[in-house]
């Protein structure tokens, strides 16, 4: 097959399989990346020292002899609430998880459709190759590739955006040594950034990460505080962080582009119930409560895991602070119990979380 067969051969497979959009784009050492070291040198990866690996500056470093990076994306935008209206409407005693951790954790099911396009390209392909699928596993970032796939510009907040999906989308790579047509050509790159002059995303973050149009610090990110962030939150963001326990979505909540994104009804990512809660708006006492044998079981199969028990408990005393009910009520009675047996764990983290939130409620 010629390389424009086989591309067009792969974007259909992909489309068929499930994905939403797929493009393909050389192996090349992206210019996007010469920015890493200096940002990184500026401390703004905070503790995700995995973002310093080499590998990330060179697509085909990744995977020795790789010509072609094959880009897929997966509609997660389910039909319910964003986090801007909930903050408004919700009831204070829930908290907020992300919108992309509803479901069952993503990193399976992209895999799950990536290997199957894997196995129909080498059904498909008379020649022998090599290829690696990652899904968002593996030491290439995505977004970049993505974007010299075709498939959207970087935004100002430092996602990718399409005009028809938004940025509500996973992204999952396979990088391969076999020979394809890129889906853009030399004329049409850089693809046209369409943020404009809106600033939304900017105006609107809680702790001002967006430092920059285009430049994030994670460590002032709310994302990575209640997600990446090992140990205590300074307390200069916890306030701002509002009810967020894992995630926060408001730069893309925001977005004018996500105004219109059409809306998945895949069933892996709707909203799951665990534990008697549903992960959409889960009650903060319950998530305060969890043992960490109970997170252990409960989160097994959730994207939530990743924050760790102490981490998801942590982030829950500090929705609770920031969420105090009425002075007297029984809600508050309840609520400063469980924050008074926190502050007694010998996890020192949790503790002093809870100390903190209790000050708020008291």
């Amino acid at each position: 097959m010629r390389p424009t067969e086989q591309t067009a051969f792969v974007v259909e497979r992909a489309r068929a399989l499930g994905f939403d959009l797929c493009g393909v784009a050389p192996a090349d050492d992206f210019p996007e990346l010469a920015r890493l070291p200096e940002w990184l040198s500026r401390g703004c990866a905070g503790e995700m020292h995995y973002l310093a690996d080499p590998r990330r500056g060179s697509p085909s470093s990744a995977m020795p002899g790789a010509r072609n990076i094959i880009v897929c994306a997966l509609n997660y935008n389910t039909d319910h609430p964003h986090s801007t209206e909930f903050a408004a409407h919700a009831e204070s005693a829930r908290g907020w998880i992300s919108r992309y951790a509803w479901g069952e954790d993503y990193h399976f099911v992209l895999k799950k459709k990536l290997e199957a396009l894997l196995d129909q390209m080498r059904a498909r392909f008379a020649e022998s190759f090599e290829a690696r699928a990652y899904a968002d596993t593996g030491p290439i970032v995505e977004r970049v590739a993505a974007k010299h796939a075709g498939l959207g510009w970087l935004g100002k907040n430092t996602c990718l955006i399409h005009e028809q999906f938004g940025s509500w989308f996973f992204l999952g790579v396979i990088l391969t040594t076999l020979d394809f047509a890129p889906s853009l050509g030399p004329a049409d790159l850089p693809p046209a950034d369409l943020c404009g002059n809106c600033t939304l995303c900017l105006d609107a973050c809680p702790t001002g990460a967006l430092i920059e149009p285009y430049t994030m610090d994670a460590r002032l990110c709310i994302s990575y505080l209640t997600i990446e962030l090992r140990g205590a939150v300074p307390e200069r963001l916890r306030k701002p962080m509002g009810r967020h326990v894992f995630g926060c979505d408001i730069c893309q909540d925001v977005c004018p582009w996500n105004g219109s994104a059409p809306v998945s009804s895949a069933p892996e990512f709707q909203p799951r119930q665990i534990g008697g809660q549903t992960l959409l708006a889960p009650e903060l006492q319950w998530l305060a409560g969890l043992a960490e044998s109970d997170f252990q079981r409960i989160f097994r199969k959730s994207a939530v895991k990743r924050a760790k028990w102490q981490g998801l408990v942590r982030n829950a005393c500090i929705a609770l602070g920031n969420s105090a009910p009425q002075p007297g009520a029984p809600a508050q009675d309840r609520v400063a119990g469980i924050l008074r047996r926190l502050t007694a764990l010998p996890d020192p983290v949790v503790a002093e979380s809870a100390e903190w939130a209790l000050s708020r409620i008291e």
